[in-house]
């Protein structure tokens, strides 16, 4: 209401009988306000003026200034308070938070879309349509915009999360704002759960590089339309969309439409499987999964239609992915499906990523989405995406901001390590987990002789076999091939007395194997002492 500037009518000073009706009328208006509330906000002596304005629209507002701040609005006979005002009562009204990237859009003139709803660990507040709120920012409870419920908290629940969720009246920036001191708005700390409130959620380590559509990006002409909305569309209205298939098909990718459809399928219910079903939620109908979790882990940019994939139908993916073990799905009401259980520790198959490349993809990532701090480059504001990623469920309240190396670092602990073994001649064989190094160790026997045990040789592509046959050779001493305690498969070989020395040069020297992958050779004999 306010995004473009307003035209002043008058501006006058308060008289006595209308400050006590304007008392008389916040105490109505929020009940919630103690009688001390009211007065310090509305005082008995102070100046309290009142300007009657026109906003760019035409709409008649009166509001009412306390020194040189807007305190309250008037709108077609109901009052509202401003970011002023809220920032004093942070609990004046219910308050739903969003991303610190989405209050530039809001400032504009946007309305706040549902998809742009941070959900807390207690859940949305309970709303019913029409009702005032409040829309504050990741990691700060103090309000910077006001707004109408479209739609009550069970119908939002309802349409998982889609379409337009607040009317948005005024916010922190717009003109009405500027009237004031301009002040920002004061660190108010997140309320703060009992840990044992907070459920088991699993966190997603994929890296997506599109950012979901988060608000209503409405521009605002002079007459006061608002167009180029990102709208999010149902299955139904996208296969009747001619250009549904144009939005589906990653221009940059020469594959088949459908083998791209059936990709971005599987990615979109591994994705919400991963970060948005939680194991209270089940059963889950099926609709459920596909239009309050699937559509919304969706790329910017594409069109999920599973008309447009090899499966064509929900039904026959969920079957798929249940063959593969993945998900169980049953009828429980007549012709109604619902995924009853889930397979959270299913192996999901992915691309193997060097460090350096992981960094790559982070770091252009984060300048593709201009998620650098413009104040100080050495930070990167965390959007949604990589708040899935790499932000711990309580984290995701409070934490807005990373330093360049905590983000990188948390992003490689969240991928799955592996590890990969090049023999000459040989195609480089890739295993999931860390490798272990080869481990040497001295032990004393009941004939109070020394032995060198080695282990853990098989992953580097040894044959322990033949290095016992080897260093029977060479140290002239006995040698056994057993297997290793704690293991099913792995063997060691022991060798009669210190032998740490021809080990050592065995695997550096002639196998080539990196110093670092082998612990134990500083055990070998110093010069001139005995064996």
């Amino acid at each position: 209401m306010f995004a473009k500037a307003f035209r002043v009518k008058s501006n006058t000073a308060i008289k006595g009988s209308d400050r006590r009706k304007l008392r008389a009328d916040v105490t109505s208006a929020f009940p919630t306000l103690g009688t001390d509330q009211v007065s310090v906000l509305i005082p008995g002596k102070e100046e309290l003026n009142i300007v009657k304005l026109y906003a760019h629209k035409g709409d008649a507002v009166t509001v009412y200034m306390s020194g040189s701040n807007p305190i309250l609005f008037e709108l077609e006979k109901n009052l509202y308070p401003t970011v002023y005002t809220l920032w004093s009562y942070p609990d004046l009204l219910p308050t739903f938070t969003t991303w610190p990237l989405v209050l530039e859009k809001l400032v504009g003139g946007a309305d706040l879309m549902l998809p742009g709803l941070v959900v807390p660990p207690a859940g949305l507040p309970q709303v019913q349509k029409g009702d005032l709120c409040a829309i504050a920012l990741v990691g700060n409870r103090a309000p910077v915009a006001i707004g109408v419920a479209a739609m009550s908290t069970a119908e939002m629940l309802t349409s998982g999360l889609k379409g337009r969720g607040f009317s948005v009246l005024h916010t922190y920036q717009d003109h009405l704002w500027r009237s004031g001191d301009k002040s920002s708005p004061p660190s108010i700390a997140p309320l703060v759960l009992d840990p044992a409130d907070l459920s088991e959620e699993k966190v997603d380590s994929t890296f997506q590089e599109d950012l979901r559509c988060l608000t209503l990006e409405g521009k605002e002409e002079e007459n006061g339309e608002v167009h180029q909305a990102c709208e999010e569309k149902s299955l139904s209205e996208a296969s009747e969309d001619t250009s549904a298939g144009v939005l589906s098909q990653d221009s940059t990718d020469s594959r088949p439409l459908q083998e791209q459809m059936d990709e971005l399928l599987q990615q979109c219910f591994l994705h919400a499987l991963k970060c948005r079903v939680r194991k209270a939620d089940l059963p889950l109908l099926t609709s459920t999964l596909l239009g309050s979790h699937m559509f919304s882990c969706c790329p910017e940019g594409r069109q999920l239609d599973i008309k447009k994939s090899s499966y064509k139908k929900l039904s026959k993916f969920l079957q798929h992915m249940q063959q593969e073990q993945i998900i169980q799905v049953k009828e429980l009401s007549k012709g109604v499906e619902s995924v009853v259980a889930v397979d959270w520790k299913h192996p999901r198959k992915g691309s193997i990523l060097e460090s350096n490349e992981v960094r790559t993809i982070i770091i252009d990532y984060a300048k593709k989405n201009e998620l650098v701090d413009t104040h100080n480059k050495n930070l990167v504001k965390l959007d949604p995406i990589l708040c899935d990623c790499i932000l711990e469920k309580d984290e995701q309240h409070t934490v807005v901001k990373l330093p360049w190396d905590s983000l990188l670092t948390r992003c490689l602990e969240k991928l799955q390590p592996a590890y990969q073994v090049t023999f000459p001649g040989q195609e480089p064989i890739v295993k999931k987990g860390k490798i272990c190094p080869i481990e040497i160790t001295l032990a004393q026997r009941a004939s109070n002789k020394k032995v060198t045990v080695v282990r853990n040789l098989e992953p580097y592509g040894l044959d322990p076999y033949s290095v016992a046959a080897i260093l029977q050779q060479r140290c002239q001493a006995s040698t056994t091939v057993t297997p290793a305690p704690g293991s099913k498969d792995s063997l060691q070989v022991q060798i009669q007395g210190n032998q740490v020395h021809h080990l050592g040069w065995l695997l550096l020297e002639e196998y080539h194997l990196p110093r670092k992958h082998i612990q134990g050779l500083e055990k070998a004999p110093k010069p001139g002492k005995k064996k």
